[in-house]
């Protein structure tokens, strides 16, 4: 027998079996129920499997395991760089694990969220579910149908993974304090959306410590426009320091200052957050609240692939850390005499 080249992935169960010595059935149920070989033949046949370059067949490892071998994945805008990079993350993690993914974008539109979240159910393994906008009621309704992961919102009785912002945003008020501003706009999120929430209670908590005044706008959609007009109403109402939900507004925000001749950080600081690439492009830098957004979507993925092999197991919420990224957006506070 000629053995298969590796890089081609060409070799049969059958060039295996005869490779280890056993039946093709036998490297058959190697893979598919390994707990049903014995150690020392699964080893034999796992070392030929490697020599040869085999990959057992996805749909019959599938159906042998009772399953599609696919996820879900539904985000609220694939536009916002924040869940691009948790897309590419999920994916990636997900053909190492030898599964694929379909994508679904709602655009902010929780009623399009739910619809899409049903119609997947009935064609995927589990569901991961970005920062998801639907009501409390109808995302349980989902839960019920599919196993399902939620990422960047806590849900009780769900697995979840989530990157709360309070440390980084704290970490971003006490900083500005410490430059001198005492008047702060804050600029929240989407309405539903759990991270908006979160982020708004962590500046306003930690601008009471610091005796801080805080003007808040919203909510409004994450977007850069919404960014650009938030900007006059803030340097209408005399803040300082304009702390944005996310990068993409804290980029309209700064969009926005620029055309108006308004100098930053000399006249007003800038603070974003998710640290997305667009941060370190931007002029000036941003100044922002890291999040890891790889680690989110890996985690997800493992959550998930962990439920699906264990449904009895206790529901598990995996916290990430977040952290300040200081930049070139955010300076002293203005002198009144300036």
């Amino acid at each position: 027998m000629n053995e298969a080249d590796p890089r081609r992935g060409s070799a049969s169960a059958e060039d295996v079996a005869a490779g280890a010595g056993v039946s093709p059935s036998t490297v058959s149920r190697c893979f598919a129920s390994p707990d049903q070989v014995r150690p020392e033949t699964r080893r034999k046949v796992l070392a030929a499997a490697e020599r040869l370059g085999y990959r057992p067949n996805r749909i019959a490892r599938s159906l042998a395991l009772g399953r599609t071998g696919t996820l879900g994945l539904i985000v609220p805008d694939i536009a916002n760089p924040f869940f691009a990079v948790i897309v590419k993350a999920v994916q990636a993690r997900a053909r190492r694990k030898d599964y694929a993914v379909f994508l679904a974008d709602t655009d902010e539109h929780p009623d399009d969220e739910y619809e899409l979240a049903l119609t997947l159910a009935r064609q995927v393994d589990g569901l991961l579910l970005v920062a998801p906008r639907m009501t409390g009621d109808r995302l349980g309704e989902v839960v019920r149908q599919v196993p399902s992961v939620a990422v960047n919102r806590s849900v009780a009785g769900v697995p979840s993974v989530v990157a709360p912002s309070e440390d980084g945003l704290r970490q971003a008020v006490a900083h500005l304090h410490a430059l001198g501003h005492r008047h702060l706009a804050l600029v929240l999120g989407a309405r539903n959306s759990w991270s908006s929430e979160q982020r708004g209670h962590a500046v306003r908590f930690a601008a009471e410590q610091l005796r801080v005044k805080v003007t808040e706008f919203g909510p409004h959609e994450p977007k850069f426009h919404t960014g650009a007009q938030v900007a006059d109403l803030a340097l209408a109402a005399g803040a300082t320091a304009i702390v944005a939900h996310n990068d993409l507004m804290a980029l309209g925000v700064l969009s926005r200052l620029a055309d108006r001749g308004v100098r930053v950080p000399d006249d007003v600081s800038v603070v974003g957050a998710d640290d997305t690439l667009l941060a370190t492009t931007a002029t000036p830098a941003l100044t922002t609240v890291r999040i890891p957004l790889d680690a989110l979507g890996e985690r997800a993925v493992d959550l998930m692939l962990h439920r699906l092999d264990d449904p009895g197991h206790p529901p598990q919420e995996v916290a990430l850390d977040s952290e300040l990224i200081v930049r070139r957006s955010t300076g002293p506070a203005p002198r009144k005499d300036a």
